[in-house]
């Protein structure tokens, strides 16, 4: 059998967008920066033609999807469950068979994201979590969830990264569509200052 290195092709991967809502903003470490993030996700996904599935936890109480990600084009699946595999879910990626990696970014890291990663590497799913696009309340347990994350196989990586995998190549016809998302370097969230204990 291959070795699962990671791999990513437009064709058959999604972005999962976890929980961006409203009323965690002024509690989440580094919200403004991980919006910000997720936004150029969203952007790409978008030019790219990818499936993408959005959550919100419990939005009657926790609100909406902040408002400077326009996810208005996309199905937003409301949940009390932590993790975003909720039946709806589920049947949405089944629409999509050809789906094998999954792109995710959200919050919290420890909690919904965490969860979301277990199940999807259950179902067999390539998991690409995107470090400098979720966060925690607290920078242990964001450290600590994206340690754990990485302990049961799913892949690290920066949104840069993952944008550039996505492309493959400066010939391809989205990529100027793209590459704007990523001429100016994603903001610092942390990742490596003195609040983040050891790097990822």
């Amino acid at each position: 059998m291959a070795r699962r290195i990671g791999k990513v092709l437009s064709k058959n991967t999604a972005l999962f967008i976890c929980d961006m809502q409203e009323k965690f903003r002024p509690t989440i470490m580094y919200y403004p920066q991980i919006i910000n993030v997720a936004g150029r996700l969203l952007g790409s996904a978008q030019a790219l033609e990818m499936p993408v599935i959005v959550t919100e936890q419990y939005p009657k109480g926790l609100g909406p999807t902040v408002s400077e990600l326009d996810v208005s084009q996309h199905k937003v699946f409301p949940k009390t469950c932590f993790s975003m595999i909720v039946p709806d879910v589920a049947t949405e990626l089944k629409k999509h068979g050809d789906i094998k990696s999954i792109v995710l970014c959200g919050i919290e890291a420890h909690a919904c994201v965490q969860q979301t990663v277990f199940d999807l590497m259950e179902k067999d799913y390539d998991v690409h979590v995107v470090v400098d696009a979720c966060s925690s309340r607290s920078m242990v347990d964001r450290m600590f969830a994206f340690q754990r994350m990485k302990e049961v196989g799913a892949h690290l990586t920066t949104s840069e990264s993952i944008l550039l995998g996505l492309l493959k190549d400066a010939a391809h016809p989205k990529f100027k569509q793209v590459q704007k998302f990523i001429m100016e370097s994603a903001p610092d969230s942390g990742l490596l200052g003195p609040h983040s204990g050891t790097p990822v």
